[in-house]
This record gives structure tokens, C-alpha cells and sequence, in this order.
């Protein structure tokens, strides 16, 4: 279903492009063997003693970092508090993810990008393009949010779900970053799971207010990544690139309507293409107190929706992983409590769908 982009309003939906009935959804032409038929499983993912939920986290999300910056870095300390604060996770539950293999970034980046991002080659105007001035730090810890959201991945294919504590970079493109996005997590990660043949289909799935762009483009000509993007139409990025399906919602619209489509599109999606993962970007930004969202979901809004999405793939039994996305407040401790919302859905599918045994 390549090319379908709509517009919506608070009454209904404007189909941009008339052709959703007759389209026919991508379908892969890989040939290998599903992961579940790998003989060299083992080899490619080592077995995890899992006590729960999978969390992947890593205190080095966080860097040295301007702390009146509009990027919150110090939000990601604040999941994993809040998470064990409230008692949603255990000790037992956290995995600590390795820093992504430079040859698995080049996978989706060109590597004369990848060389010179790692290098601290990037220009003056790349820089302000991203929002972040380039550091050692930076570096690490774009490694291991990517990383974090690869394990993510792996361990879905295992479990059912995962979530990491960080991930989302859907701005970054294969030659360059932008909009605070750096390596495109969720890019590498479809195309390490395909090169360790343990999928041969990955559905995207982009809540964040702001289109998927990179990852849209990444994959605009790989029949085996459907990229569906649900995002404020009137917003960042100005100029979209074309995912698979793009839902454009109109500024201002709140719970109700926005689960309304979100209920008409995805279970259809996930029946039609049959996805052996998704990689779920749960970004928050879409809530009404965002300071660059431009919609008007509530808590309970964003639950509903974070619990629709993961329930939907499970009863389907279609492995999710699950990233935080976007989200922007001066509140810090406010927005980080926002952010664990996925893991708290996510944690309530686990338990009703006796994931754990």
C-alpha cells in the first residue's frame, strides 16, 4: 500500500489519494527462513534469563549535556525512576544493551556519515540541522540507545514484547541527522533483524506527533518495511516524505478522534501485511501539554492508544518492540513520567495475555 496519504478533521477523514481499495500491500521477496526455523538461533541471540517484561536501559542515555537544552536528556534517568519508583519493573526486568556495531549502522547510513559522526567530522550547519553540537558523548550515547533499541527487538522476537527506556530517532536520514535525531534507531534495527534472518516483514508503526520522515525514506523502496506514520499534519517536518501510509491529523484534536483512526487503520494494517515484528515509536508529544505537539491527548488517551497498539500485535501474536519517541517539556520530572506510560500499557498486556507463563 505505497502512496496512501490522508488528512483528517475532527469530523471524519479526507482521502487524499483514491486508490486504498484497489492498492495492493508490499509483500517481501526475501527467501530466507523465519527465525523461529533458524538452526543457528542460539548463535544469533543469546538465550536471556527473563523475569517479566523485557526493559532495556542504560545510564549512559544520558550525557553531559546544556540542561536548559529543549532536548531533555536527563528525562531517560527519569523513566527508569519513576518505573521503579512505582514499582511497574523490577531489578530483575532491566537489560543493560551493548553500543550498536558501527557495520550495523552502515546497514541504513552511508558510511561516509557513520565514519564522520564518529570521527566528530560533522560540519557546522549539520549541527544546527540536529539541534545537538557534536561531542564524544553524543556519540556513546547514540550508540547505545540504538543498541538498546536493537536488543528491544531481538528479545521481542523471543518474548512477545520488549521496551527500552529510550529510541525514536525517526529524523535521522542515511546521510545526515535532524530534528534531534542523530542514527535512525529504528531503521538499523529492522535491517540488522533482517541481515540475522529472524524476520522477513517489519511493520513501523510512528505514534510520534512529528512524521517519521528519515524512516520513511529509508525504506521508501523495500517492499519488506511498511512504514505507517500518524502524525500532526500542520508540524515538524515541513516538508514529509512519503511512508507507506501516512495518517495527517489536524492540530487540535483530541482523544476520541484520534483513537478513532488509530482503531480504523491498524488492526486492518496488521491483518493485511502480517508483519513478523513491529517497532512501535510511542512518542508523547502528541499529549495536550506538549510544548511541540499541537494535539490534545490526555493521560489516559495516550494509555488507551499505547495499549491498543501493543494488545493488537500480541493477540495476533505478532512480536512488539516498543521505543519512547518524542515528548518536550520544560517539566522534566512531568515528561519523564509521561514516557513510561508505553511501559505501563505495555506491562498491563504482558500480564493479561500471560506472556510470563
Amino acid at each position: 500500500m505505497r502512496n496512501i496519504r490522508y488528512v483528517t478533521d475532527l469530523t471524519g477523514l479526507a482521502l487524499c489519494n483514491d486508490i486504498v481499495k484497489t492498492c495492493i500491500l508490499k509483500m517481501s521477496t526475501l527467501s530466507f527462513e523465519k527465525f523461529s526455523n533458524n538452526k543457528d538461533t542460539a548463535a544469533k541471540v543469546k538465550k536471556m534469563e527473563i523475569h517479566g517484561l523485557p526493559i532495556i536501559h542504560h545510564d549512559g542515555y544520558v550525557c553531559a549535556f546544556p540542561i536548559k537544552h529543549r532536548f531533555a536528556m536527563r528525562k531517560f534517568h527519569g523513566v527508569l525512576r519513576h518505573l521503579r519508583t512505582d514499582n511497574v519493573v523490577s531489578m530483575k526486568q532491566i537489560l543493560k544493551p551493548t553500543a550498536i556495531d558501527p557495520d550495523f549502522l552502515k546497514l541504513v547510513h552511508t558510511p561516509d556519515y557513520v565514519d564522520r559522526f564518529l570521527d566528530g567530522n560533522i560540519t557546522v550547519e549539520e549541527q544546527r540541522l540536529t539541534g545537538f553540537k557534536w561531542s564524544t558523548g553524543i556519540v556513546s550515547r547514540c550508540r547505545l540507545e540504538t543498541g538498546g533499541t536493537l536488543l528491544a527487538g531481538r528479545l521481542a522476537m523471543e518474548h512477545g514484547i520488549a521496551c527500552s527506556t529510550g529510541g525514536g530517532t525517526h529524523h535521522a536520514f542515511p546521510g545526515h541527522g535532524a530534528g534531534y535525531c542523530l542514527l535512525n534507531d529504528l531503521a538499523v534495527t529492522a535491517a540488522v533483524l533482517f541481515q540475522e534472518c529472524l524476520v522477513k516483514k517489519v511493520l513501523i508503526v510512528d505514534l510520534d506527533v512529528h512524521q517519521g520522515d528519515g524512516t520513511a525514506f529509508i525504506f521508501s523502496d523495500n517492499s519488506a518495511v511498511f512504514t505507517f506514520s500518524m502524525h500532526c499534519e500542520k508540524n515538524y517536518p515541513h516538508k514529509k516524505q512519503q511512508s507507506d501510509m501516512d495518517i495527517g491529523l489536524v492540530t487540535g484534536i483530541s482523544d476520541k478522534d484520534y483513537l478513532s483512526h488509530l482503531h480504523s487503520y491498524l488492526p486492518w494494517l496488521l491483518d493485511k501485511f502480517r508483519p513478523d515484528i513491529v517497532l512501535y515509536d510511542a512518542g508523547v508529544d502528541p499529549h495536550e501539554k506538549d510544548e511541540l505537539g499541537k494535539l490534545n491527548l490526555t493521560d489516559q488517551g495516550l494509555f488507551d492508544r499505547d495499549e491498543f497498539v501493543v494488545d493488537s500485535c500480541v493477540s495476533r501474536g505478532i512480536p512488539v518492540a516498543t521505543v519512547i519517541g518524542g515528548g518536550y517539556e520544560k517539566g522534566v520530572n512531568n515528561l519523564s513520567l509521561r514516557h513510561t506510560i508505553v511501559h505501563r500499557a505495555a506491562t498491563k498486556v504482558w500480564h493479561s495475555r500471560m506472556l510470563g507463563g
